[in-house]
């Protein structure tokens, strides 16, 4: 199998969900929400690429970098790159319904973890499929985050207890998804979150704890004053407003201003391991990348999923080696080009 065998076979497994196009940038699915798509226009998915695709970086070849180093460690586990799978659930609201929720989450966890990296695994509308993925998560020895929607805080702290015995070593709450329409045509609950909120969720567990979906400078702020782990600057793959900004847009002013007070994780629009060079040179820690492992799972199930991340990390290790960084700590603001 290689990866355009992936690619072919999820093109018929999604159903007409996702159209797997040659380039994942949003165009052919804009307003398919439900489905893959982002949200109205789908503006906010495209400016997710875009903001990406403005990014050059310097290539630098006198030095003696031959083999970078890509591994991390982050929530203290060692990963083999900063690389997360974000949490996208919703086989039957969102991916055409060919196969089951734990079918689904069963091959991005295994796929990432031989792969030498964690998933994160999430939570929608129906109330099982979070469950599902907690316990497929505690089979394959629970080495995953689980994020939780926003709903009212006592359902939160429920649903992270949860998390907890299935033994996740970290939490996350995508507040981000206030906003998203698939909660809503279900008559989900979800509510934007106040500082205090913030506090209690975050007091409420001992695991390191992170909050998805900032997009402004005074938010982030807000964040590391909450005392939260990690952030996700995040516009939910542009999924619950249109017409916002691309996440490496906004990413720079937010890292000058929260970077050593909370972890930095930034989603959006990464589709290669020169994306995830290049969030990272913007400020981030790590990253966070969704729709490209749905196309690998429905594609080739646990090995597509494999196959991709070991594909992210090839060109990452490769764009290392061209920009003259040995470790992930030695991409900076030097390896962008701001000419």
């Amino acid at each position: 199998m290689d990866y355009k065998d992936v690619l072919k076979s999820a093109r018929e497994n999604l159903n007409g969900s996702c159209k797997v196009c040659k380039v994942c940038n949003g165009i052919a699915c804009s307003g398919e929400v439900p489905g893959m798509g982002g949200k109205g226009t789908g503006s906010a998915f495209t400016e997710n690429m875009k903001s990406l695709e403005k990014v050059k970086i310097n290539m630098r070849v006198l030095h003696d970098v031959k083999n970078p180093n890509t591994s991390v460690e982050m929530f203290g586990k060692k990963m083999k790159a900063p690389i997360f799978a974000a949490p996208v659930s919703g086989t039957t609201l969102n991916m055409g319904g060919k196969y089951t929720e734990k079918e689904y989450i069963s091959w991005v966890i295994e796929g990432c973890l031989k792969a030498g990296i964690y998933p994160i695994v999430g939570d929608t509308a129906i109330e099982t499929f979070l469950t599902d993925n907690l316990e497929v998560l505690k089979e394959k020895n629970a080495d995953g985050i689980a994020f939780i929607k926003p709903w009212e805080n006592d359902a939160i702290i429920s649903k992270m207890k949860l998390a907890e015995d299935a033994g996740v070593f970290a939490l996350g709450v995508d507040v981000d998804a206030c906003g998203l329409v698939t909660l809503s045509l279900h008559g989900k609950n979800v509510e934007p979150k106040t500082l205090d909120k913030i506090k209690e969720l975050k007091q409420s567990t001992k695991l390191p704890f992170i909050l998805k979906g900032l997009m402004t400078v005074d938010e982030a702020i807000l964040a590391a004053e909450a005392g939260v782990d990690a952030i996700v600057v995040s516009n939910h793959g542009g999924r619950v407003l249109d017409c916002t900004p691309g996440a490496a847009d906004v990413l720079p002013q937010i890292a000058k201003a929260v970077k050593g007070k909370t972890k930095i994780l930034a989603d959006g629009g990464v589709r290669t391991g020169v994306d995830v060079l290049k969030l990272i040179a913007l400020g981030a820690d790590g990253v966070l990348i969704g729709r490209p492992f749905v196309t690998a799972s429905f594609g080739g199930g646990s090995e597509g999923v494999e196959l991709y991340v070991n594909k992210i990390i090839s060109e990452l290790e490769a764009t290392m080696r061209l920009t003259g960084c040995a470790t992930i700590a030695d991409i900076d603001e030097r390896v962008i080009f701001n000419g």
